[in-house]
């Protein structure tokens, strides 16, 4: 693999990604562009294996603009020649390379990272699998807002275009099994009997919260022949079969034969606060030996999609709108910016893979993508022969700076950043919500009647 910057030979290879380039190696990059017909015949200063780079380079450092994204990739390489292309010929540049080859290169690394012995990835053998979605803001604009519309609100809406993303998540890594986005006129079923038919099979239990209860999804995952485990709404009647040992009882929803779990989870804490709440899932597995107790407790895992979400919105882009101005440039971004992420993931689940007791939630994501972000601007491993450490970069800085292990924690619904300063001066406490230890108690209800 070489590691020599030749820019002005159109022979760019950013081996000062460092440890990205080991997930994402040139050759696999050379790959995606000969299977999407863009390798190149002619010497550009912007080929297009540099031009893929710098998307992915951008997916580091959502918050600055192209050329400031190139500064970046090139900060550390004083003395040797290199392109310094304008705004403009970076936008001819990615407008020359479309959409197929950042699509072709998450469909690659797309996919559950993590061993069968790592913490959290597997429950009696089934891949756990969460499914949730979101929405991204994309920049104003007419050709924006010909595909992609404002959200609805009470003062005046959402102001930016919004792009829905639906995501299935390996609960244990918090790697992406797969992902689709588009407008937001499409709902968020809809995008999910997409994922079903093409990433569940056998061998996967998919978590999911209320909104994916409804019959249209319960029959894509459950054809898919994974099990799924989803809450639905407490007053949802759902007729009784014949009732299991533990208290749950045979249902049906649609075509579908579920169990049905009713449960009155308390929540005790150490600020003498006590929370009773009543939950309803449903579930494919059937089997009254497992414990309707131990799936409830499964369920909880759903929340790893939730905080998969947080570090592409807030600790990836900041709470930043992408910055592309057409849809092919905002879908040419999101995949970028998928990809990345993934390949972040991929690096701390290849770290903790060192120690079958150590759990992937661990890895801070932010100590690796400030450490992937620092790997960019020192340019490391560029000269040829320099040794790279294929060990990874980023995974001993994660193992160095392990999060503690997580605590059964309860934090009060309040607002915790006032979204006016009148609101902030009138809030009276609201607005820091302390989180207290926990207990929790889970106790099995009988249908209701």
């Amino acid at each position: 693999m070489t590691r020599v910057i030749e820019v002005a030979a159109g022979r760019f290879a950013p081996g000062h990604l460092g440890e990205l380039t080991r997930i994402i190696p040139f050759e696999m990059v050379d790959a995606v562009l000969a299977e999407t017909g863009k390798s190149e015949r002619r010497v550009r200063d912007l080929p297009a294996r540099v031009v893929v780079y710098l998307l992915l380079a951008a997916g580091l450092f959502e918050g600055l603009g192209w050329r400031k994204v190139w500064g970046r990739l090139v900060a550390g390489l004083e003395g040797l020649q290199v392109a310094d292309p304008s705004g403009a010929a970076l936008w001819q540049a990615r407008l020359r390379l479309g959409v197929a080859p950042l699509r072709a290169l998450f469909e690659v690394l797309r996919g559950a990272s993590g061993a069968p012995s790592t913490r959290g990835v597997f429950w009696r053998q089934l891949l756990v699998i969460a499914l949730d979605g979101s929405t991204l803001t994309c920049a104003d604009g007419t050709k924006n807002l010909r595909r992609f519309r404002t959200g609805a609100g009470n003062h005046g809406g959402t102001g930016y275009p919004q792009v829905r993303l639906v995501a299935l998540v390996a609960c244990g890594t918090r790697t992406l099994v797969d992902a689709v986005f588009g407008p937001t006129s499409a709902g968020e079923t809809a995008y999910a009997a997409t994922l079903a038919a093409r990433a569940l099979h056998t061998g996967m239990i998919v978590l999911a919260d209320r909104g994916f209860a409804g019959t249209p999804t319960v029959k894509a995952v459950a054809a898919t022949g994974a099990d799924l485990l989803i809450r639905v709404t407490g007053n949802r009647r759902l007729p009784v079969l014949r009732t299991l040992p533990d208290g749950s009882w045979i249902s049906r929803i649609g075509p579908v034969e579920l169990r049905v779990i009713r449960c009155e989870i308390t929540v005790t804490t150490t600020g003498g606060t006590r929370r009773t709440e009543h939950y309803l899932l449903v579930t494919t597995v059937g089997d009254p030996s497992v414990p309707a107790a131990e799936l409830i407790r499964l369920y909880h895992d759903r929340w790893e999609v939730e905080t998969a979400f947080l570090e592409l919105k807030s600790t990836i882009l900041g709470g930043a709108v992408l910055r592309s101005r057409t849809p092919d440039g905002v879908e040419q971004e999101i995949y970028a910016l998928l990809v990345t992420y993934q390949a972040i993931r991929i690096a701390i689940a290849d770290a903790t893979l060192s120690d079958p007791a150590l759990d992937p939630d661990r890895g801070s994501f932010t100590t690796a993508l400030q450490t992937a972000r620092d790997q960019v601007i020192k340019a490391a491993g560029v000269i040829d022969g320099e040794t790279v450490d294929l060990v990874g970069v980023i995974g001993r800085a994660v193992l160095a700076d392990l999060l503690p292990d997580r605590r059964l924690r309860v934090s009060p619904r309040v607002v915790k950043r006032a979204i006016s300063n009148y609101a902030a001066s009138t809030a009276k406490g609201r607005l820091h919500g302390p989180s207290y230890k926990a207990t929790l108690s889970v106790d099995i209800l009988a249908p209701a009647p």
